[in-house]
């Protein structure tokens, strides 16, 4: 079937997410390996993606673990610089998508605030046809809810979805469910993707 409309997660696709980065500058990289055996901030992470509130779940974590409260509220306090820099080349395949007037949709893990706080310093979240959002959903991916939800307000059928993701996990799902799929290694291949399914030209891949 011929794509009509193509997904697009965020982190790691069109913005670079890596707090290791943060802490490893910060309180250098023996610490954060600490740090990450002792709390668990993944899972704290995923709250806030299923719409728990930003600041308070962090901070709430924090006064659990009070040995490691600065470096915790970190995780609210400096949050964008977890989630820096843009994939350029990805944010112009996104362009060029919708000025081919090609449906763009993103399909995100993210709190409700945080995706705020990201759309305020990346302005290309704001510019796709439609947001599936995790935090607001109340659903995250690899659920299959909230890709069931994505399929029931879109319009489109599975297989004239094309998602690109980073995780395997995220993929399969989508997959199953006959998406049209590709796993987010760089955005050159992404980019290499989009041509060979006739979306876009070389020269407004590039």
């Amino acid at each position: 079937m011929q794509i009509q409309a193509v997904v697009f997660d965020i982190g790691n696709v069109l913005i670079e997410w890596d707090p290791n980065k943060l802490y490893d500058l910060e309180i250098g990289p023996e610490r954060r390996e600490r740090l990450f055996a002792d709390v668990d901030l993944d899972g704290m992470n995923l709250d806030v993606d299923r719409g728990f509130p930003f600041r308070d779940t962090i901070y709430a974590k924090a006064e659990e673990h009070p040995e490691w409260r600065d470096e915790i509220r970190m995780w609210h306090d400096r949050w964008i610089e977890m989630a820096t820099p843009e994939i350029p080349r990805s944010v112009r395949v996104l362009r060029a998508l919708r000025a081919r007037e090609v449906p763009v949709f993103a399909l995100s893990n993210f709190g409700v605030d945080s995706f705020d706080l990201a759309c305020s310093v990346y302005p290309f979240l704001n510019e796709f046809d439609r947001r599936y959002i995790s935090g607001h959903l109340r659903a995250i991916k690899p659920d299959a809810e909230i890709y069931e939800m994505l399929e029931a307000d879109c319009g489109v059928s599975p297989g004239g979805l094309l998602f690109a993701d980073d995780r395997p996990d995220n993929i399969a799902v989508a997959r199953a469910r006959g998406w049209g799929t590709h796993l987010f290694v760089d955005a050159d291949g992404w980019a290499e993707r989009l041509v060979s399914e006739g979306l876009l030209t070389e020269g407004e891949a590039a």
